[in-house]
C-alpha cells in the first residue's frame, strides 16, 4: 500500500478545503517571509550607508529628516547652513573628517551632490568608466544613474531644480559627464557627484567666474574656501574618539546656526517605531498560521468521520492502525509543505512589487530573493503545525471499531 499516493488522491479528492488550508498557510508564512525578507535587506541598507558617519549637521528642522537626506538621500533637505560655519568643525581635536554636502537639483529623478573627494573615499567606490570628476560642471554618476538615465562618457545634461526631476531647468550651464562609478550597492549608485564649485556656479552664475578658480584650488584637497554667502546643504562628520560624540553635539547645537543628528539614534528611533507595525503583522501572520493549523485539523477530522467505513474496511483488508494514521499525517505534511512552498512564492512576489515601487520612489533595490536561513525554521515550523494539526484527529483511528463500523454501513 502505497501511502504517499492515497494521501495525495485524498487531498485531490477534497479540492476545496486542502485548497482553504494550503492557503493560509500560504498566506501566514508569506507574510512573516516577506517581514523577514525587508528587515534583513533594509537593515542592510541602512547599516551599510550609515557605516563611520558619527554625526550630521544642518539647518535647525527634523533630525530624522536630516539623517535621510543626507545619508540615504530619500527626504529633503532642512535648509542651508554657511559654509564657514561647518569648516570651523575642522579646527576641533575631536574631528577626524568633515564632508560637506550641497544639493538641490536633480536629473531625471536622480540627486546631483555637490560634494568633495572625501565622499567618494567613505564609500570607497572604485571607477568603472572615465575619470572622477576634476572641475567646476563635471560629473562622476552612480551605475544606477548611468543605466537607468543613459548617461556616458562625454555626455552634457541641464540639470533640474528640485529633487523629483520636473523642476525647471538650468540650461545656462550644463554638466559633463567624465566617469561612471562601478557598482557598490551603496547610495552612490543611485547619485550623480560633482563639485561643490558646480552647485554654486549653478545657483550663483553671475558671480562665478570671479569664485570658481579659487573654491577648484581648494577642493582639491578637500578643504572648501571660506567666502563669504556660500552656503552648503549638510554635512558628515567622524570623530577621532567617542569624546566627539560627548561633546561636540550639544557645542553644535548651543553654539551655531546648525543643528547635530547623531545617525545611531535617529535610526534607532526610526527603526523602533517600525517595529511596532512589523511585531503587529507579525502577530497576525501567526494567527493566520494558527487557523490554517486548525483548518487543517477540522478538514481532517471531518474526512476521518466520512472515511470511517473506508478506514474499516482497510483494516478488515490487512492494513495496521499504524499505517492510516501515518497516512492522515503524511496528508497534514503535504498541506503543510504546499503551503509552504506557496507562501515562499507569495513572498517573492511581494518583495518584487515592494523593490518596483522602492525604486521607483527612491531608486533603492531589494533584489536579493535567496533563501533565509530564518526561513528554514519556517518550515519546520509549517511542517510542525501540519503534523499536529493531522495527528490529532487521526488518533481516533485507534479508537475505530471494525465491526461496528461494517455493521452500520
Amino acid at each position: 500500500m502505497n501511502l504517499f499516493k492515497i494521501s495525495f488522491a485524498n487531498i485531490k479528492e477534497k479540492k476545496l478545503n486542502s485548497f482553504l488550508s494550503a492557503l493560509l498557510l500560504a498566506l501566514g508564512i508569506g507574510m512573516i517571509s516577506l517581514l523577514l525578507l525587508l528587515n534583513q535587506q533594509l537593515d542592510e541598507q541602512f547599516r551599510k550607508n550609515i557605516k563611520g558617519i558619527d554625526m550630521v549637521v544642518g539647518a535647525k528642522g527634523s533630525p530624522l529628516q536630516l539623517i535621510l537626506s543626507s545619508i540615504y538621500q530619500i527626504d529633503a533637505p532642512t535648509g542651508n547652513v554657511p559654509l564657514a560655519e561647518v569648516n570651523s568643525l575642522r579646527k576641533n581635536p575631536f574631528v577626524k573628517t568633515v564632508i560637506p554636502l550641497s544639493m538641490g537639483d536633480s536629473y531625471q529623478g536622480f540627486r546631483i551632490v555637490g560634494t568633495t573627494p572625501k565622499y567618494i573615499e567613505h564609500y570607497n567606490v572604485k571607477i568603472a568608466e572615465g575619470h572622477i570628476h576634476n572641475a567646476s560642471m563635471e560629473v562622476t554618476v552612480g551605475s544606477k544613474v548611468a543605466r537607468n538615465a543613459g548617461l556616458k562618457i562625454g555626455d552634457t545634461f541641464a540639470s533640474s531644480h528640485g529633487l523629483d526631476g520636473e523642476g525647471d531647468q538650468h540650461d545656462h550651464k550644463k554638466y559633463k559627464v567624465t566617469g561612471v562609478f562601478a557598482a557598490s550597492g551603496s547610495v552612490v549608485d543611485q547619485l550623480i557627484l560633482t563639485r561643490l564649485s558646480s552647485i554654486w556656479d549653478i545657483h550663483e552664475h553671475a558671480e562665478a567666474g570671479e569664485k570658481k578658480h579659487e573654491s577648484d584650488h581648494h577642493e582639491a584637497d578637500g578643504a572648501e574656501s571660506e567666502e563669504e554667502g556660500q552656503d552648503v546643504t549638510s554635512a558628515l562628520i567622524q570623530f577621532r574618539n567617542p569624546m566627539g560624540l560627548m561633546t561636540i553635539p550639544r557645542q553644535v547645537n548651543t553654539n551655531t546656526s546648525m543643528q547635530a543628528a547623531l545617525p545611531s539614534i535617529e535610526i534607532n528611533r526610526l527603526f523602533s517605531l517600525l517595529g511596532v507595525g512589523i511585531e503587529t503583522l507579525r502577530a497576525i501572520a501567526l494567527v493566520i498560521i494558527t487557523i490554517a493549523g486548525v483548518s487543517v485539523f477540522v478538514s481532517l477530522y471531518n474526512s476521518l468521520k466520512e472515511r470511517k467505513y473506508e478506514m474499516a474496511l482497510m483494516l478488515s483488508m490487512g492494513a495496521t492502525r499504524t499505517s492510516l494514521f501515518l497516512m492522515l499525517l503524511i496528508e497534514g505534511l503535504f498541506l503543510a509543505i504546499i503551503g509552504f512552498l506557496a507562501g515562499i512564492i507569495l513572498s517573492r512576489v511581494g518583495l518584487l512589487l515592494f523593490s518596483k515601487a522602492a525604486e521607483q520612489d527612491f531608486h533603492y533595490s531589494l533584489g536579493k530573493f535567496a533563501i533565509l536561513p530564518e526561513e528554514i525554521y519556517l518550515l519546520f515550523a509549517a511542517l510542525a503545525v501540519g503534523a499536529v494539526a493531522a495527528a490529532l484527529p487521526s488518533i481516533g483511528i485507534y479508537r475505530l471499531n471494525i465491526s461496528r463500523t461494517l455493521a452500520e454501513e
